[in-house]
């Protein structure tokens, strides 16, 4: 074992996992959205990040096709691609809970998260027919944008660059903003009511079809952005991009108690930083017997000790109390 190289590795090690996490915290935020009202897991959330993406990748290459992404400043082409991917997921995600999941809603359990993994097939293959039709591609490449990929040797041995600075930015700014959004706002007031009890807030005069529409379009819009962030940190996407995140996201949802927007981040933060820890320490610490490709079980075999020992999750489950 080599004590020098374990130490040296580690800064580096670490901040590759906290941009990792803050991406999975992003997507996480809207399972966490949806489920907090509905007390419903919308496995098609993976899809609806990867929209965000093929949004965002659509947008980069018309405008390098037209000759603006190299005449405009990149704060203006990432914002605009960010608000496009927003809404275009968001949309996405309202128009899946207004055909898929709201005939459903009274229904046992098992049949709304049946509908929403059947949503989940439709659109990776959706996305696939509509890009084969007008790119004629399975992957998408996004291009790039100079100022992004500069990096910062903060030391010798730990750089960092620029269009990670603005995933960790963008993550903290969305959870601050969804935060105030839910805790001081009337609108917050009202999501918060319905997910209490939406019989009596109805009964109050609150439009529970309306917000119920209004959370999936925020968490639609939340995984958009942080589809666009994954494209634009990865530059590599296709149909079937959103799965594997998108799973990890939950997991770490669960992981920091899902229904709680706090624990989402932090799940996130924590999933993330054991996949790096994972990956670079795995074969240093077992002699190469175990690679990265280990990761994955790692990261799970712990989130498994975590739920059998506090199964709300690090900050613990949302629980409702009815009269």
């Amino acid at each position: 074992m080599d004590l020098p190289l374990l130490v040296g590795i580690f800064p580096q090690v670490f901040l590759d996992g906290l941009i990792l996490g803050f991406m999975y915290a992003l997507i996480a935020l809207g399972y966490t959205m949806v489920y907090g009202v509905l007390e419903f897991i919308n496995f098609a959330h993976s899809e609806i990040f990867i929209v965000g993406a093929f949004v965002g990748v659509e947008i980069l290459l018309g405008m390098r096709a037209a000759g603006w992404l190299e005449a405009l400043p990149w704060p203006l082409v990432l914002l605009l691609i960010l608000v496009a991917g927003m809404a275009g997921a968001g949309l996405l995600a309202v128009s899946v809970e207004r055909i898929a999941y709201r005939p459903l809603r009274g229904a046992p359990r098992l049949i709304p998260l049946i509908s929403a993994i059947g949503v989940s097939f439709f659109l990776q293959d959706l996305i696939r027919l509509v890009e084969s039709i007008w790119r004629n591609a399975f992957n998408l490449v996004y291009p790039t944008m100079d100022a992004l990929n500069h990096r910062f040797e903060l030391t010798e041995t730990i750089d960092v660059s620029v269009k990670s600075l603005v995933v960790i930015a963008a993550a903290l700014a969305m959870l601050w903003a969804l935060h105030a959004l839910v805790n001081r706002t009337k609108i917050g007031t009202a999501i918060r009511a319905v997910a209490e009890d939406q019989a009596a807030a109805s009964l109050m005069g609150i439009d529970v079809n309306r917000i119920i529409s209004l959370t999936f379009l925020i968490g639609g819009a939340m995984g958009g952005a942080a589809g666009v962030l994954f494209g634009v940190q990865y530059g590599l996407i296709n149909p079937y991009s959103g799965f594997i995140p998108g799973l990890k996201a939950f997991t770490a949802a669960v992981l920091g108690g899902i229904g709680n927007i706090p624990g989402a981040m932090i799940g996130g933060v924590v999933l993330g930083l054991l996949e790096a820890f994972a990956a670079s320490y795995l074969s240093l610490l077992t002699g190469g017997a175990f690679g990265a490709e280990y990761k994955d079980i790692f990261a799970f075999s712990v989130l498994i000790l975590i739920l059998i020992f506090r199964p709300k999750g690090l900050l613990g489950e949302i629980v409702r109390e009815r009269a």
